[in-house]
């Protein structure tokens, strides 16, 4: 009898402490996910919006198909060299005041975009933005592991990524019909779309900085049992970890550690595919007809990413369940492998449209499990400097995508083409990641279930 209410009693205390969990964590996700989706919503849609332009500016501007890949492509020139420089200074002054200022900087930027004349200054700008966006995304990854435990973080980054399907699906119709309808002052569609989708990025960077909490110790808007209970969560999930990276590289090995350059490679390899996709996608549906107007393009190009925000979500979940990432990284590559060159394959425009889908679908699928499997082979000394330095590395296939796409366009005179290439590389990427040793990503996650089975046994220990 007395066995028997003990056991009650335990297991009435881990129902207890796992609903204060839940609670915390949700409380979490509601004030900080939101927002940083809303971010990045801006923040890709300032990015990505030159595909759209491309349907008008390319013209007015003299452009070639390889001098809109270079325009595309320069973007992550700026982006490479300065995000590792732009991460630390978020770790030096907090992620409030760095974020809003990257916000205001690049939404001014923006703005500016939309009154260039010639291929050189857009060039220009285009570095320029890239410079001043840089550390934007490696800064929110790391922000995160601020607040979310590790078996958290694969469907709080897949949220987070959320904002890239998201911003094609707002950001197509939009900037289309903005380049349609819009024509004051004399000024063509495709300048305003500019100058009107930057304003927001300006707005948002003020609202950062008094809305963001750069750390749990300075949440005012959670209660003290709770600041207490997930820094203490947390900070046991760092000591497990230094424990697993006892003999790992430090901050200042971070540069030569292989494992962040291995999986920049797959992630620069992987983002070849996902940029090309990105800036291309509008001008290879206006390929399907000669009569459909902006609008209806920008329309048809919600249907992919429509599919994406979907699938990223599930699969993401699914690795948090699960607890493995390096499958469910991998596994969607050869899924978008599939999408794209199935895509090339068919003339049939729907056909087409659906294969798209597919493709995107299994790219962005890969982001959840693949950054949580990030932030779990590299130690805490190294996470701010490796994060940033494979988002940075991969992200130069933002210039080599849509660039080779260009070169291949104008070789063949078929765009088309270039999804076979594009499909192969996923294929690689997906390789790649197999080829981890196993035990390397599942000794940081068997650590850190065993910390918290040893502190519940501990706590059932004491009440009796």
């Amino acid at each position: 009898m007395v066995d028997f209410q003990l056991n009650n009693r335990g297991m009435g205390m881990m129902t207890d402490a796992l609903f204060f969990e839940k609670k915390v964590t949700q409380k979490i996700t509601r004030r900080i996910v939101p927002f940083i989706i809303l971010l990045y919503i801006i923040t890709f849609l300032d990015r990505a919006n030159i595909g759209f332009a491309a349907l008008e500016m390319n013209k007015a501007l003299g452009l070639t198909s390889q001098m809109f890949g270079m325009a595309s492509g320069i973007f992550f020139i700026g982006y490479f060299v300065f995000e590792i420089p732009s991460n630390i200074l978020l770790e030096h002054f907090g992620a409030r005041k760095w974020l809003a200022r990257i916000l205001v900087t690049w939404g001014i930027v923006v703005v500016v975009t939309g009154f260039v004349h010639n291929a050189v200054q857009l060039y220009i700008i285009r570095f320029l933005l890239g410079t001043l966006e840089a550390g934007f995304f490696p800064g929110i990854i790391l922000y995160l592991t601020y607040w979310f435990r590790a078996g958290e973080r694969a469907k709080a980054v897949a949220m987070f990524m959320t904002a890239i399907p998201i911003s094609y699906i707002i950001g197509a119709p939009v900037s289309t019909w903005i380049m349609d309808h819009i024509h004051w002052l004399g000024m063509e569609g495709w300048r305003w779309m500019f100058v009107l989708e930057g304003i927001p990025s300006v707005l948002l960077g003020i609202i950062t900085f008094f809305y963001l909490t750069d750390r749990p110790e300075q949440a005012k808007w959670l209660a003290d049992e709770e600041k207490k209970w997930l820094m203490e969560e947390l900070q046991k999930e760092k000591n497990a970890k230094a424990l697993s990276h006892a003999n790992h590289p430090s901050l200042k090995q971070s540069f030569i550690n292989p494992k962040v350059w291995y999986l920049a490679l797959i992630y620069f390899i992987f983002s070849i595919g996902m940029y090309g996709i990105g800036f291309w996608l509008p001008q290879m549906i206006q390929l399907f007809s000669n009569v459909l107007s902006n609008t209806q393009i920008g329309l048809l190009t919600m249907i992919p990413y429509v599919a994406g925000a979907i699938a990223m979500n599930f699969w993401s979940h699914r690795s948090d369940l699960s607890g493995e990432r390096r499958y469910h990284a991998a596994i969607p590559l050869v899924v978008g492998a599939l999408g794209l060159i199935g895509s090339g394959l068919t003339s049939v425009p729907f056909l087409s449209i659906i294969m798209m889908a597919i493709a995107v679908a299994g790219i962005y699928s890969f982001y959840g499990p693949f950054w949580s499997l990030t932030t779990q082979l590299l130690s805490s000394s190294a996470a701010a400097v490796g994060i940033a330095a494979i988002n940075s590395v991969g992200n130069l296939s933002g210039f080599v995508g849509p660039y080779g796409i260009g070169m291949i366009q104008e070789a063949t005179g078929n765009v088309k083409i270039a999804l076979f290439f594009l499909g192969a590389l996923l294929v690689v990427a997906s390789l790649l990641l197999i080829a981890i040793k196993k035990e390397q990503t599942t000794t940081f996650s068997n650590m850190t279930r065993g910390v918290g089975l040893e502190q519940m046994n501990e706590n059932l220990d004491n009440s009796e």
